[in-house]
């Protein structure tokens, strides 16, 4: 039910955008982001509590509530469905794709009555975009490569969509009595960017009553195959999930099967037969006889190597150095002690940012910079230099009155077309922490937009370069640049490069590793825009752990006082 609603306030919000209705687009997008970010469902807590359980919610007022309610009751959202009758078209479709925002929508369907993406790119193939739409052909090639990019990831979805979907399967099968072992597997439990399908492993005595059930719980919109020890479902989200009831003693083999990736498995294979085995998602056998297959462990062990972690199971190398028994120390999922990129209400944040600090207490943290956007993105409201002291100040206000929890003052900063920076460094000089990032001409040759990014990278006050690729994982590809180039820059210039945990997810797990490799530190970061957002430092740890980094090489690690000496 949230990821409906979700969908339906987002829609409900573009909408009213293109009607021009003035505030009330932002109260619906505030809804839709504090709903995602929930991890419990909202008809659970309009069951326990009500319709003030509701508007107990961050971002949800008495108005909007009723809305929720009205949905639980009646499955429908009358107002969004007038709305939709007034513009017919794939909001969400059409909006995904860069370049395209709610008077563009309004705009293809006005001249040119397109409703969705296909439409979209017949009329691109007919030209009718830059004929008869009012398009110029750069605007029409910048759409047609964001369609190509998103028909490319068709089919799969971001890792932090389908995560607390898979966590809440599992908790539900769990407490099915005669359940002993769960575990998902599959890219899920490699912690990819993208997931393809959902691949749930079980021991049970009862398994065909687990089947029926698996089968019956919400969420699930079809049945593709029911059987005693295997059932495949189709969730509303349109992802496939698999379940399979294992004996114990195959239940290791069967995880290690399902868990590494086509290569990973195949160079294991070969390894299996040359030692005289055969591998299989039963066991590992000699002749008919099993010799192991109850734990991972034995299985890697009986193949003379290292049991290695899920996320590095890719064929990447990963092989041949536990063969050695010389695999790095992962850095752990518990050990990042401070976030070093937050935003708040002073920008396009959600929250306070004392409220941020707090919910980055009660997740574990032992510090926060806060890093709001500069004067040059306009669109959310970026301090100039003014503002920044006064927020400077404010911080230094609030920090005497939290105890647990440090605040570091600290900046986005924009890193302007030429590479110069949109904040005077007298003001950059007092911060603890200056993060530069690209948020514009994104289509730049790859040697300019390197050349732009380094000359920010040399400036003295630049500490980190934020979302050094500025992707969005199925939305929007990386801007054209030479990664080595500018790693050679960060370790010349002591900048630290940043793992960003959002839906970004950048930079990409073989940067990281290529970075490490150089000797140049990273920092792993949520981006927070919410105080339920400190949850995505999961996505960038795991990121991490793909690019082989260990703690060692995350300057965040460490405690506020030792991280700040490693910046410039």
């Amino acid at each position: 039910m949230n990821s409906d609603l979700v969908k339906i306030f987002q829609e409900i919000a573009t909408l009213l955008d293109i009607k021009k209705v003035a505030f009330k687009p932002r109260a619906y997008e505030k809804a839709a982001f504090s709903i995602e970010s929930l991890s419990e469902e909202v008809g659970e807590i309009y069951k326990n509590k009500g319709i003030k359980g509701l508007e107990d919610i961050s971002g949800i007022g008495g108005g909007i509530a009723e809305k929720i309610e009205e949905y639980i009751k009646t499955g429908k959202i009358k107002e969004y469905q007038k709305l939709k009758k007034e513009l017919p078209v794939d909001i969400a479709g059409l909006t995904q794709i860069e370049g395209i925002g709610p008077q563009t929508v309004k705009k293809l369907y006005e001249n040119l009555k397109i409703k969705n993406a296909t439409g979209l790119e017949e009329a691109i193939k007919k030209g009718l975009l830059t004929t008869r739409g009012g398009f110029s052909k750069k605007t029409e090639e910048r759409i047609l490569k964001s369609l190509g990019f998103l028909k490319a990831g068709h089919g799969r979805y971001y890792l932090g969509d389908i995560l607390p979907i898979a966590r809440d399967i599992i908790e539900k099968i769990k407490t099915f009595p005669g359940v002993e072992q769960i575990e998902y597997a599959g890219s899920l439990r490699r912690m990819q960017e993208t997931v393809g399908d959902l691949d749930i492993l079980i021991t049970s005595k009862y398994p065909s009553k687990i089947m029926d059930f698996f089968v019956k719980m919400p969420g699930v919109v079809e049945v593709t195959v029911k059987g005693e020890t295997r059932s495949a479902v189709r969730l509303n989200l349109d992802i496939h999930a698999d379940l399979r009831v294992m004996s114990p003693e195959s239940f290791g083999a069967a995880l290690q099967y399902f868990t590494g990736d086509k290569y990973h498995n195949i160079a294991l294979r070969e390894i299996a037969i040359k030692k005289g085995y055969k591998l299989n998602e039963y066991g590992l056998f000699r002749g008919k006889k099993m010799i192991a297959g109850k734990t991972e462990k034995e299985i890697y062990e009986k193949l003379g190597m290292a049991w290695m972690s899920p996320e590095i199971r890719t064929n990447n190398g990963e092989i041949e150095v536990a063969l050695t028994h010389k695999l790095p120390k992962l850095i752990d999922y518990g050990d990042i002690k401070g976030d070093l990129q937050v935003q708040t209400d002073w920008t396009d944040g959600e929250h306070s940012i004392k409220d941020m600090a707090e919910a980055a207490k009660k997740q574990g943290l032992q510090y926060i910079a806060i890093t709001d956007h500069t004067k040059s993105l306009a669109m959310t409201g970026g301090n100039d230099e003014k503002r920044l002291l006064k927020q400077m100040a404010e911080i230094d206000k609030i920090n005497k009155s939290l105890s647990g929890i440090k605040i570091l003052k600290g900046v986005e900063v924009d890193i302007k077309k030429d590479g110069s920076l949109d904040i005077a460094d007298e003001v950059l000089v007092q911060l603890d922490v200056v993060g530069a990032s690209v948020h514009s001409h994104f289509n730049l040759s790859e040697e300019d937009q390197t050349k732009r990014i380094i000359l920010a990278m040399e400036n003295q006050h630049v500490d980190i370069l934020f979302h050094p690729t500025g992707r969005i994982v199925g939305r929007r590809e990386a801007y054209k640049l030479d990664m080595e180039a500018i790693i050679k820059a960060a370790k010349r210039t002591k900048t630290i490069l940043e793992a960003n945990g959002s839906s970004r997810l950048d930079l990409k797990d073989e940067h990281i590793r290529k970075a490490i490799e150089a000797e140049v530190r990273i920092a792993i970061d949520s981006d927070a825009h919410s105080i339920d957002q400190f949850s995505f430092l999961e996505y960038g740890i795991a990121q991490a752990r793909r690019g082989w980094a260990e703690k060692k090489d995350v300057i965040n690690t460490r405690s506020w006082q030792e991280m700040l000496k490693l910046l410039k």
